[in-house]
């Protein structure tokens, strides 16, 4: 520590001494060479700002050199198509001139006799226009044909064969039109007669179901092949515009009304009835039961349900009961039987 003191100690004296020999602080010292420095700073600015502006104004000479330039090549590459047009031009006018020498000479003609034959109205741009049309008929008339005598022939055959199967089609397709007006009328006649069948059926079943009212069918349009059929339903006491207001219980007898119509109208051994007095309250169901007694003297129903009126009035009761839990059995009742057991 102090031989490092010591150190400290002469370098002291050397820096007291450098001050005492400088007239002027370090501080005046840098703050002169920091003038020195901005003025020679400003200069430069000066000197780049003047080349810059010297330069711009060398790029603008530049680029309107370089636009001359370009249109200068646009030009003379439009000189050069211009000549090499003019030299085809003209290499084809001689092509064409050692044509036609050689199409003169072929038919033994002379040039000048030629010209001195020509009348004194001569046009040549006429005689193009009438050469031009004549080599088009001549086109159009194409190579001559030393087999169309025997083509001809053969066409005819070919003609009279399509003229004997036209005939054919047209007599076979009269045929059909014929076929399809009469199919066409007894399709009128028959829908005409099942829908009137229907439509008596419906206006009879209906007001037996209901109590009264009206239920009919209407055509929705005139053509008989493409109409439509709408049901029209007036429960008594009601005035329904729209089949829709109707409640459940009534839509449910108006669809009943309308599939007996239908059933009525082509009958079959059996019919099966899936709950349909569901909706239906105890007069409904009853006026329901009523006509079902009557249709099953010629039909066999066979219907399920829940309702005890309905229930009363089968013959044969078949249920299904679950005594345990997942395990269902058949339970068969004879409804006659079961009333001489009771009675008994």
């Amino acid at each position: 520590m102090q031989q490092r003191m010591q150190q400290l100690t002469e370098r002291q004296g050397v820096l007291s001494a450098a001050l005492t020999e400088d007239d002027q602080s370090p501080l005046e010292n840098l703050e002169t060479s920091l003038q020195q420095m901005l003025a020679a700073k400003l200069a430069g600015e000066n000197a780049v700002r003047v080349a810059r502006t010297q330069l711009d104004s060398v790029e603008a000479r530049l680029r309107e050199h370089e636009q001359a330039r370009q249109r200068h090549d646009t030009r003379a590459q439009s000189v050069r198509e211009a000549v090499q047009n003019l030299k085809m031009e003209a290499q084809e006018a001689v092509v064409r001139l050692k044509t036609i020498d050689e199409q003169l000479a072929e038919h033994d003609f002379n040039i000048s006799d030629i010209v001195n034959d020509l009348p004194d109205d001569a046009d040549p741009e006429r005689w193009a226009e009438e050469l031009a049309g004549i080599e088009k008929k001549v086109q159009r008339l194409g190579a001559i044909n030393l087999a169309a005598i025997d083509e001809l022939a053969e066409q005819l055959s070919r003609k009279e064969y399509l003229d004997e199967q036209h005939l054919d089609v047209s007599e076979a397709l009269a045929t059909l039109e014929r076929a399809i007006a009469k199919i066409d009328r007894e399709t009128k006649a028959r829908f005409r007669e099942t829908f009137d069948n229907v439509n008596t059926k419906l206006q009879e079943y209906f007001p037996r179901l209901f109590g009264g009212g009206h239920g009919s069918l209407q055509l929705t349009g005139d053509d008989l092949l493409s109409t439509g059929v709408s049901v029209s339903a007036q429960p008594p006491g009601k005035r329904v515009s729209n089949i829709q207001l109707l409640s459940g219980g009534e839509k449910a007898l108006t669809a009943v009304a309308l599939v007996f119509a239908f059933f009525e109208l082509n009958p079959s051994p059996f019919c099966m009835l899936d709950e349909v007095d569901a909706p239906l309250d105890d007069a409904n169901v009853g006026r329901f039961c009523d006509l079902v007694k009557e249709m099953s003297e010629r039909v066999q129903f066979i219907f399920i349900t829940h309702n005890k009126v309905t229930m009363e009035m089968a013959k044969q009761l078949m249920g299904v009961t679950m005594n345990e839990p997942g395990v269902s059995r058949l339970v068969a009742v004879d409804v006659h039987e079961a009333v001489e057991l009771a009675g008994a």
